[in-house]
């Protein structure tokens, strides 16, 4: 065999192997939180699932990017959060992790993803690929049926689905693949939201995060002096630092706790005069970002020195059992690309969810206020006004884009407005749209349709088949018998809930042990009917179990009105109230609001 012939061979099953190609029913695009969630979902729910992650963790915001004490969603208990936190109970043998102030849920991001990994080895139809990044996507008359992905050994893999799912950080895919989407603040003309200003294309600050660590107070564990170190950078971090202006937040001690974490170790997440940095590289490709954010790892290495340096804390160093030497894999973005949905969640909807109508197209739930950060942009940012907002829930269109087919959106970019994703970026309910992503893109596949004509009331029978929120009634929790009939009928709208701002935990009640006048009652059936209100009448009064019965039968349209004797009406009324599981049948008394969301339950699902 002469030279020329071998390197020719040689050449020909290098190229082979270079170029890969498989097949999945979903393939999800980034195993962040949203990705990780969606692709252990679809594979529950019965669908061959590719996930592909450029890192080698599973959990993205939870886990590569440090940020390991969570925000919000405490007092709802949803599905995949609720499980994750269940997890991490079980492998620190305690409950309360609320080891630092910021967070009722810290712990260290090696244990998460050691859960994430364990659930997905569990799942005979989950694959996930490690160590390959995101090129472009493949498309076929307008339809998103896949996508190429590269390596750091220049290798490519291609792999066609049935379903993609864009779970980049941010929001590449739906991008690549065509999609509208907005970057940067929004236009009150486009959104009518009376808090946005101008439109712009400034973003929030991202953080390159650290995990640190106590190794005792003879240890000196004094970091190199970064490149391009200035200590005034980091002036007023806390009230133990120099400062010509206001300190922040409490002494150095206070600062640590603040995302303090099992096993004397520490988030380094400190916003303000501390890591978080301006950074757009949006539109950047793979490897100008990497080159970029080489700028956010030397501010956090520089507050890693200054703590050491100038604030005697050289015991504390990087944590050499997390991450990449105690710095995070991948950045914490905040913000990226916001794909334009089917529909466009804004402020308006989130104050004021009963006068529109998406709450009723609900998939995943959130209580966080609305929190940007933009200390950091080297210019003025416009204020902002963010209002106080109740508990939300977040509808499906969100996760659709507007115009292209064979692909669903979680993380950070799904459609909603600049001033929304302050709160709906947040772990948790990044993790739960994840989830619906997961079941709608499996029920895509086995029902052979686009995700936009999947029915909602599907996709919401499904989550709630894994006890995740609909509507987030954080006074109804999942082992109350009436759980899923109050979920269920939230989405309805015959029975709503009252919101209320509280903090950093806003709210939703929906007052199971309350009662309900009879004519307001009698007005929401006739909203749900479509009927008008003619004949509704002015009976003020609590309304009864009997008259509840004869309202609500309204809602089953095979229901049988006529019964031979008051007696038979009592007796079968009496053994569906024990079917229900209810309690104390006398009929004149008020009927409670759980009570009556069961008997409507009852209804509807006769139907």
């Amino acid at each position: 065999m002469n030279g020329k012939l071998l390197f020719f061979l040689l050449f020909f099953f290098s190229v082979v192997h270079a170029q890969q190609s498989i097949k999945t029913e979903v393939l999800v695009i980034g195993g962040g939180t949203g990705g990780t969630a969606a692709g252990i979902q679809s594979a529950r729910s019965g669908v061959s699932t590719i996930t592909i992650e450029p890192t080698n963790m599973l959990g993205g915001m939870l886990t590569a990017a440090g940020v390991s004490c969570t925000d919000g969603n405490d007092d709802l208990p949803s599905g995949m959060w609720e499980e994750f936190r269940q997890a991490l109970h079980q492998h620190y043998g305690k409950k309360n992790l609320a080891t630092g102030w910021v967070s009722n849920t810290c712990f260290e991001p090696h244990v998460g993803d050691s859960i994430f990994k364990a659930w997905a080895a569990k799942e005979k139809k989950l694959q996930v690929l490690f160590g390959w990044h995101f090129i472009k996507v493949l498309k076929q008359n307008k339809k998103v049926i896949g996508a190429v992905f590269a390596n750091n050994t220049k290798q490519t893999l291609t792999i066609k689905s049935l379903v993609t799912i864009d779970a980049t950080e941010l929001g590449d895919v739906f991008a690549n693949a065509g999609a509208k989407y907005y970057v940067g603040m929004d236009d009150p003309k486009i959104t009518g939201e009376k808090e946005a200003r101008n439109k712009n294309n400034i973003i929030q600050d991202l953080t390159w995060v650290a995990t640190l660590k106590d190794y005792g107070s003879a240890a000196d564990k004094t970091i190199a002096k970064p490149a391009n170190y200035d200590p005034k950078k980091y002036y007023c971090c806390n009230t133990n630092a120099p400062c010509t202006d206001k300190p922040w937040n409490g002494d150095k001690q206070k600062m640590l706790n603040y995302g303090k974490l099992p096993n004397n170790k520490y988030m380094l997440n400190w916003p303000a005069h501390g890591n978080d940095y301006y950074l757009n590289v949006i539109e950047n490709n793979y490897e100008e970002r990497n080159k970029k954010y080489e700028l956010a790892k030397q501010n956090t290495l520089g507050f890693i020195y200054f703590l050491q340096t100038e604030l005697g804390m050289k015991n504390i160093g990087l944590a050499d059992d997390e991450l990449n030497g105690g710095l995070a894999l991948i950045p914490y973005n905040r913000e990226g690309r916001i794909v334009k949905g089917v529909v466009r969640l804004t402020i308006d909807h989130l104050k004021n969810p009963y006068n529109y109508t998406l709450y009723k197209t609900g998939i995943a739930v959130g209580n966080y206020p609305v929190d940007h950060h933009h200390a950091q942009y080297p210019g003025k940012v416009p204020e902002i006004e963010f209002p106080p907002i109740p508990a939300y829930t977040i509808p499906i269109g969100c996760l659709i884009p507007e115009k292209v087919n064979g692909l669903i959106v979680c993380e950070k970019g799904i459609s909603v407005s600049n001033i929304v994703n302050g709160t709906t970026r947040l772990q948790p309910v990044v993790l739960l749209t994840g989830q619906a992503a997961g079941i709608l893109a499996a029920l895509s596949v086995q029902e052979k349709k686009e995700a936009r004509k999947v029915e909602v009331r599907m996709v919401q029978e499904n989550l709630l088949k894994a006890k995740c929120y609909l509507m987030p009634f954080s006074d109804v929790k999942r082992d109350d018998v009436a759980w899923e009939a109050i979920q269920r009928i939230g989405v309805t709208g015959i029975l709503k809930g009252t919101g209320k701002a509280q903090g950093w935990e806003n709210k939703m009640f929906f007052y199971p042990d309350s009662t309900i006048a009879s004519n307001n009652f009698l007005r929401l059936i006739h909203a749900y009917k479509n009927l008008k209100e003619k004949d509704l009448n002015a009976d003020t009064t609590a309304l009864s179990i009997s008259k509840a019965f004869e309202l609500a039968s309204k809602l089953n349209k095979t229901a049988n009105e006529i019964i031979d004797t008051r007696e038979n009406v009592e007796r079968e009324r009496q053994n569906l109230w024990q079917q229900l599981r209810l309690r104390n049948y006398e009929s004149g008394r008020p009927i409670t609001r759980r009570e009556l969301a069961l008997l409507c339950n009852y209804n509807l699902q006769k139907n």
